[in-house]
Formats: C-alpha cells, structure tokens, sequence
C-alpha cells in the first residue's frame, strides 16, 4: 500500500509542467498534514520533479535526473590543463569543491585547505603533502615532477596529483571559465527537462485504423498522435484533420503526414520552441538517434519552459549578456495617451572592437536584436524570437563612441513584427537595421 509520502509525490508528478505548488495547496487537496506535505516537496525537489524559484515559488517541472553540471571532476581539470596524472588516478572521478592557490606559507595553508579541494601549487613537496593529508587533490604547476612518497601518497588516499606544463595563473583562469560555462550550460533548458516520455504518450502504429484513433482520441481529448512502425520508430504523424469524415476501417497509414517535424532531446527548448512557431506545430515526436519514439513535446509544454526561463535567475553571464549589460534604455513618454518607441544609448568598451578600433559587426548585432525585444516588451509583447536582422554602415563606429538608437514598429500582427531601427552619433546617421521578429502567444 502507497504511503502519504508516495501518493503526494505521485501526485506532484501528475501536474502539468509549470503548475505552481504549496505546502498548505498540497495540505489540503491530499487531506495531509503541513509537515508531510513539505517533507514531499522538498523529496520532489531533490529528485528533480519541482523546481523553487525566488519571487516566483515551486513550480513543477519535467527535469530529468542529471549530474550537478556546475561542479567539475579531477577528471575533466585534467582534460581542461592537459595535465598528467602522477599518482591517486582511482580519484578522478571525484567532484573539484573548489581550488586554492598554494603561494603561502605552509602553515597558513592549512586554513584553506578542505577536503575534495584542489592545491595549485608549484615544486612544494611540503605543501603537496599538506594537501593529500587534508583530504584535497594536487595540481603542480610549471611541468615540475613530484618525489614518489607524494605519488604513494595519492594512490593511498585515492586522491589525484596532476602536473600540468602551465604557469598558476593560466591553470586559475582555464578552470575558472571552465566552471563559468559549465553553469552557463545548465541554465538552458533541454527537450530533455520538459518532454512527456514514452511511458505517458499515447502513439498509434502502421497497422491501426481510423477506429483506433477515435478510441484514443476519445480517452485521452487529444488530437494528434506519432505513428510508429514494428520498430517503434517514427514514421508520421496523424491529426484529427487526417480523420475526419474518413471511414473507421481506413489504415492510418494511408491517412497520416510522413516524415514529420522531430526532435531530439538535446536540442534547447528555444530551438523547439522555433521550430514548433515557425510551421505552426503543436506536437513533435522525440526521438533517439535511431528515430526510435521516446516520448512527446507539446507547444503548450514549450510555451509555459520558455515563460520558466524567463523568470528565472542569471548564474552566469554569456558574452551576449555583458554587451546588453551595457545597454541603456530611455523610459518611454506618453504621447496622446499612447507610450513612444524607447531609445537606448550604448558606449563603445575597448572589449567590443574590431582590430581596426570600430565596433564589432557581431557587438552592434546584438545591441539591435536586445533593443528590438526591449521595444516589443514596452508593447505587451514579452515573448520574441528574432527572425532575421539587416544592418547597414553608413559610418564607422569608433571606440569609445556613444550612440543613441531609436525604434519605430513598421507592422505589429498577430505572430510577427518589422521594427525600423536608425543608429546616431551626435544627430548625424550611422547605421540603420531592419528587424523582423516572431511573437509567441502566452500558453
């Protein structure tokens, strides 16, 4: 028999993806005390069904089980340093914690060392000995060697000492950025973290006829199934389109879309969400690499992950994210009772040139697409995918320039927008860009 525990957490994952979640909602629905009902969420949360979002709350979600990508192992620092393993190789799979710089005396080390840490340190055979002892790895700099008391050491204590040819400095940076993108990484949501698995889709294969469909359809109050061969691979999809008016007996095969739109599940939700706007799609199979059926992704499931995304906070900056960083934007005025187009200002950083000393093509690119966003929000319009962008120079745009950017929405429909957009320096033109963007209803 399921305990309270098992029958909440059931209950959790029966949710759709996106649906907010308490401990007093769970309380009641479930006729469960407050206690046992957070005791489950936070159990949820640990084994990845729910997610807590500050200002937002815990949110359901379809967040399959993974490896905490924000940590590296010794393993992967010896791939990132190029280094050799000189002893402990029976630890590289443990997890780096954190790394610290050996450049101190000996016995003010011992305060920074903890165990599954990192020493970077040079020919110190004391402070690598150090190190071992106090439960962290080793990673010598400078291609220096070790004695064999340290290596007997590290294969004792299961724990790695490296030696890499680079300087101190270089070894901190390349781990460091190593880190910084591997949160860059988890922050972006996967087919993977939404998708509906095999197990809770509902499919119809080659053999099947027009009466099947209407049974599934009937039980479920869906629409559109993958069809599938002998194989469990995926052949087509049919709609209730394909159906109608045709006889029960007809053969699925006859009537369904071949070679549909699929998805993978390491594709991005962004991608998928492109796709699924862009030919008007409302289901994708997704499928391994042998196009065998592991389950489905919805656009009502794409909509609310985008929505998630949104919300939720930045763990590291990208590069596209410092140039915005440096984007102004003027507060639109009322005029007439109707809000201006908004303006931004932008200065040229010596990090966002070319080699001739003018802003990179790729750096204004990205200042027009943020702007043209920015604008649509000012318009109620907060989900955008940016289609196409053609920008023109008319002049050189030098270091440490600023310019001022102003927007005008030539055509505003239902799922697309062209917004004018002209660049200034000092009232004088210097380039112009036209962009055309996607709109995504709300789900």
């Amino acid at each position: 028999m399921a305990t309270k525990h098992d029958l909440i957490l059931n209950h959790i994952e029966s949710l759709p993806v996106g649906e907010r979640i308490s401990v007093r909602g769970i309380a009641k629905d479930l006729s469960v005390s407050e206690g046992t009902a957070y005791r489950a969420i936070k159990d949820a949360e640990n084994i990845g069904l729910v997610s807590t979002i500050q200002r937002v709350g815990t949110i359901r979600i379809e967040r399959k089980l993974k490896k905490h990508i924000e940590k590296l192992t010794f393993r992967e620092v010896v791939q990132i340093t190029e280094a050799d393993v000189l002893g402990g190789a029976s630890g590289l799979d443990k997890d780096l914690n954190r790394f610290v710089i050996g450049a101190m005396q000996v016995s003010a080390m011992e305060r920074y060392v903890t165990p599954g840490s990192l020493m970077i340190v040079g020919n110190r055979t004391n402070a690598q000995k150090l190190a071992l002892e106090d439960g962290a790895a080793v990673l010598i700099t400078g291609g220096f060697d070790t004695i064999p008391e340290i290596a007997t050491l590290a294969d004792e204590l299961s724990l790695p000492v490296l030696r890499t040819t680079y300087d101190t400095f270089t070894v901190a940076t390349m781990i460091n950025r190593a880190l910084s993108d591997q949160l860059i990484k988890k922050d972006i949501l996967l087919v993977s973290d939404i998708y509906m698995p095999l197990e809770k889709t509902h499919y119809l294969t080659i053999s099947d006829t027009v009466a099947a469909y209407n049974r599934i359809a009937e039980e479920t109050k869906h629409s559109r199934f993958p069809v599938v061969n002998k194989s469990m691979r995926v052949v087509g999809i049919v709609t209730a389109k394909d159906i109608l008016g045709k006889n029960e007996t007809q053969s699925i095969e006859r009537l369904m879309t071949k070679e549909p739109r699929i998805v993978k599940k390491e594709m991005s939700v962004a991608s998928v969400s492109h796709q699924m706007i862009w030919d008007g799609l409302e289901v994708m199979p997704v499928v391994a690499d042998d196009l065998t059926l592991i389950g489905i992704v919805t656009r009502q499931d794409i909509m609310k992950a985008m929505q998630l995304i949104q919300r939720q906070p930045q763990v590291s900056d990208t590069i596209s994210d410092q140039i915005t960083g440096q984007i102004q934007m003027t507060t639109p005025q009322a005029v007439d009772g109707k809000l201006s187009e908004p303006e931004f200002r932008f200065l040229v950083a010596p990090q966002m040139v070319n080699e001739m000393g003018t802003i990179s093509f790729g750096v204004l690119n990205e200042v027009v697409a943020h702007a043209a966003k920015q604008t649509m929000k000012v318009n109620q319009r907060k989900n955008v995918w940016i289609e196409q962008v053609s920008l023109h120079y008319f002049r050189l745009i030098q270091l440490e320039s600023e310019f001022t950017l102003k927007t005008r929405i030539l055509e505003l429909g239902r799922r697309s927008a062209k917004i004018d957009m002209e660049v200034y320096i000092e009232n004088s033109l210097v380039a112009k860009a036209m962009v055309v963007c996607q709109l995504m209803e709300r789900p």
